[in-house]
């Protein structure tokens, strides 16, 4: 079964755990690493001949369009991480809408691509901000990917759906959702498709609970990682609590290791693959619905 890949392209400084403890103002003002990180990620996937989709940050498409473009000429597909990494439900609708159409310009400029899949912030489209998916809606996107549905301080939809589905608006249009992925243990909603679990849980039980969900749900997961995530070496930022920075920083030196045995053990590709199969299949928006109920 084809699995999607997919990478939030962000700084180790712009993470929203660090966000009371970094200015935005001073971001210029730090050592920039993404370039090199994602240069590691595009090949280790060319190696495996894998392509994913990037969820690109706006800011760093304007301070590097080149690294847009080497990700797009790679065969990879392009896709909107906001511009400014605000968590959304911090946001009032126009001041989301305006940093998804400042995002969507940043990496046209860059790329020539127009955007029509988007990933929130740290997951950040929750009870208190659905009203973001109308937003995407109107601003002519196709797919989100930012619902998780696990209990979390930050984020989380624990009752969503928990595989692609489509959501209508209260006028007749429709996007896809295609969330973070869990497994169902003992009632409850695990999460197993990347980011710090991925580096917190032994590769073994990774590689057991995404077999499971493949198995069990017969569907694809969506697989997510970071650059920073690959760079044991990044300058450590001051101030953040243990928790914090231990869901930061735990397990650095191994991910790439992982990420290596990841690709061995499954076969990946873009969201926009899987969304074609989906609709190929005719997985009408009504059998969506029907398996994944309000």
């Amino acid at each position: 079964m084809l699995n999607a890949f997919t990478v939030d392209v962000e700084d180790y400084f712009q993470v929203s755990a660090f966000e009371q403890y970094v200015d935005r103002a001073h971001w210029p003002h730090f050592e920039g690493r993404v370039v090199d990180n994602t240069h590691r990620l595009l090949n280790l996937l060319e190696r495996r001949q894998v392509r994913g989709t990037f969820f690109v940050l706006g800011w760093v498409a304007t301070r590097y369009p080149e690294l847009v473009r080497t990700i797009h000429a790679a065969g990879h597909e392009l896709a909107s991480h906001g511009y400014w990494h605000q968590l959304v439900y911090e946001q009032t609708p126009d001041e989301f809408r305006r940093d998804l159409k400042d995002a969507r310009a940043a990496i046209a400029e860059a790329s020539g691509v127009e955007t029509t899949m988007y990933r929130a912030p740290s997951f950040s489209i929750t009870s208190a901000s659905l009203w973001a998916l109308d937003v995407l809606i109107e601003e002519g996107f196709t797919l989100d990917a930012s619902v998780f549905p696990i209990r979390h301080d930050r984020y989380g939809l624990p009752d969503a759906c928990r595989t692609l589905h489509r959501v209508n608006s209260p006028a007749g249009a429709s996007i896809w959702e295609f969330p973070a992925s869990t497994v169902q243990l003992a009632g409850w909603n695990v999460p197993v498709g990347g980011g710090g679990y991925f580096r917190l849980y032994p590769w073994t039980l990774t590689r057991r609970l995404l077999s499971r969900f493949n198995r069990e749900e017969r569907q694809p997961f969506v697989f997510y990682t970071h650059p920073w995530e690959i760079d044991p070496a990044q300058p450590r930022i001051a101030g953040p609590g243990l928790r914090s920075q231990f869901r930061h920083y735990v397990n650095l030196a191994s991910t790439a290791g992982k990420l290596e045995q990841l690709l061995d053990a499954f076969e990946f590709t873009t969201l926009g693959n899987l969304l074609n199969q989906a609709t190929a299949a005719s997985l009408s928006p009504q059998a969506s619905e029907a398996s994944c109920p309000a």
